[in-house]
């Protein structure tokens, strides 16, 4: 065996070797490792830390303002929320002389700002809703789950005695009346108040979808509930908006993501616990639209269900023109930058925004501003084995294929050319036909068929595209596909074209067990969480390679700062010769290392 980890080992290396290092955007490596030592907290703007925050949030401004024209909204010394960006941006619209004469914002940013304060009490450790995407025109926004009464009468207290008996959160607010305060003893009154902007912050957002992450309905600590959620609001407040509960495993269940040499495939997570109240509930009019068995929810792996997770959010943002949406979980700084991320690097991908930007760019982007400056504590989850952080730029390998692109989605054919076909049609069609069976990694390849009542597949939307390779058209125009395909999930069998015969074992421990006990090894195709690209002769899709460019990016800037937790007690030492092997193929680290 030994033998044949080493072989695995070197096999992994010579074809990190075999291709150029992937290209690296300056100051990654310091986010990195400043991330990894470190939470970010918008008070702690001084020393050494302080100016590395400081760059970080320069580089971030500039990248924004490539595409974009926004807004700094101030958070200096976490003024409004101490663990989000001390500036935070409001993308108003898109910079291009085409884009910002197609949507144009209606926001303005005083009132914006306003808003935000008066609510942010209405929202689990003050996380208040924060639009953070711009996709024509409509907002993708975070925040955490709704305040329980606990946080919220413990919050309300501290700011009103520690402020002179003055609660900024009421300050200067023409409609409270002194009888307001005195009521606010009132579960029903209270409620009300910060609940009641918190929804007109939403409703001026124009955001109508709202999807719970959260596999409870409510966040029980020490038997008393210390947050709620808009689905079991007892007023029912949020009926007027479109409430999606799709529970997703916390950031505990990625422990057993990482004990299993980081195989997401086959890991599912316990829906039986005692804890776990929250179905799932999606509005039928969403379901009936995507060819998914939603029933089934709670027999996919971690990788069905946050591709599927994927496709709905996606799909909900293409299907309205008008309304944005609002993703959530309890805090907000583990799974909602999980498919903030996700959303972000997919739209960017398909070139629908940050079309400027290249893959190390945006990479950084997505890095330092949804996870670093948004609070997700690194240290702590690294201390702990739960990498869902790794997992969000490990699993680009599962969203390459063309279901995930929106152009492809909304095409309804290829336009009429007096030239026949282009090369770009040609690969497009060749892309099409084979899936993503050389998707990196991947345990399933598609299949298309002309069946409606295929599992997973979409039921497309269609407009008008441009000619592949143009850039994306201001307006876009609807219509219903008569006879839309349908993508069907199948097992492919191992192939040459799947991999080289030469590449491709790579070894991982049992996945039968999450426990950390030690258990033979096996070969796996193909399943390392650092496989490099392979070479092919097939051409692949724009978005393909954009997203195997970050994720190459990725792992090798992780593999030189953060490194994989599980190298020192995995007895085999398989991930951490492989992860060495990688640094040294793509010519991060020589041929002797010291410990980071």
């Amino acid at each position: 065996m030994a033998g044949a980890r080493a072989a695995a080992a070197a096999s992994a290396g010579s074809t990190a070797s075999s291709g150029s290092p992937p290209p690296q955007e300056p100051g990654l490596w310091e986010l990195l490792e400043e991330f990894s030592r470190t939470q970010y907290r918008a008070k702690d703007s001084g020393g050494k830390s302080g100016s590395k925050v400081e760059l970080i949030e320069k580089r971030c401004l500039e990248l924004f303002g490539r595409d974009y024209c926004f807004s700094v909204i101030p958070n200096v010394n976490g003024d409004i929320c101490g663990h989000y960006p001390r500036h935070i941006v409001f993308l108003e619209y898109e910079s291009s002389e085409k884009e910002k004469d197609t949507f144009q914002s209606t926001v303005q940013v005083n009132k914006l700002q306003d808003l935000i304060h008066r609510s942010k009490m209405a929202r689990c450790r003050g996380r208040f809703v924060c639009p953070v995407i711009l996709f024509k025109g409509k907002h993708i926004c975070r925040s955490a789950t709704l305040a329980g009464w606990g946080e919220l009468y413990g919050r309300s207290g501290y700011n009103y005695f520690f402020s002179g008996g003055a609660d900024d959160t009421w300050a200067n607010t023409e409609d409270v009346t002194e009888e307001d305060f005195v009521l606010r003893s009132g579960d029903t009154h209270l409620f009300d108040k910060v609940r009641g902007y918190d929804i007109k912050l939403l409703q001026y957002l124009s955001v109508k979808y709202i999807c719970d992450l959260m596999v409870e309905n409510k966040k029980v600590k020490f038997g008393m509930n210390v947050t709620s959620s808009e689905k079991v609001d007892k007023a029912q407040r949020y009926a007027n908006f479109t409430l999606l509960s799709i529970p997703y495993p916390g950031c505990e269940f990625f422990k057993e993501y990482k004990d299993r040499d980081y195989m997401a495939e086959g890991l599912i997570f316990n829906w039986k616990q005692d804890y776990v109240d929250a179905p799932l509930n999606i509005p039928d009019f969403l379901t009936q639209s995507l060819n998914i068995d939603w029933s089934q929810y709670q027999s996919w792996d971690l990788v069905q269900q946050t591709q599927n997770y994927l496709k709905l959010l996606l799909f909900i943002m293409n299907r309205d023109d008008d309304h944005g949406l609002l993703v959530h979980c309890i805090s907000g700084w583990d799974r909602t930058p999980l498919f903030i991320s996700l959303l972000r690097l997919s739209l960017w991908a398909d070139g629908l925004i940050h079309t400027s930007l290249k893959p190390a760019e945006i990479l950084y982007l997505t890095v330092a501003y949804d996870w670093f400056l948004f609070g997700h504590m690194l240290v702590d989850r690294l201390s702990k084995g739960e990498e869902i952080f790794f997992f969000c730029f490990n699993f680009l390998k599962h969203i390459t294929s063309e279901e995930f692109c929106l152009k492809t989605q909304r095409r309804k054919s290829l336009p009429t050319r007096d030239a026949g076909f282009t090369v770009e049609d040609i690969c497009m069609l060749r892309h099409r036909d084979r899936g993503s069976t050389t998707s990196l990694g991947s345990d399933f390849s598609l299949v298309l068929e002309h069946s409606p009542g295929a599992v997973g597949s979409f039921s497309y939307e269609a407009v008008e595209l441009v000619p592949a390779g143009a850039p994306t058209q201001a307006a876009w125009r609807k219509s219903h596909s008569s006879s839309p395909q349908s993508m069907l999930w199948s097992r492919p069998q191992p192939s040459d074209d799947r991999l080289p015969s030469h590449h491709g074992f790579t070894e991982a421990k049992s996945s039968s067990s999450s426990s950390s006990n030690h258990s033979d090894n096996f070969f796996r195709m193909g399943s390392s969480p650092l496989e490099v690209p392979k070479p092919r002769l097939t051409a692949l899709s724009d978005r393909e390679t954009r997203l195997q460019e970050v994720r190459s990016a990725f792992l090798a800037a992780y593999s030189s700062t953060v490194r994989l937790r599980a190298a020192a007690p995995s007895p085999s030492g398989a991930i951490g010769g492989l992860l060495e092997q990688f640094a040294r193929g793509v010519g991060l680290r020589g041929t002797s290392t010291s410990a980071l």
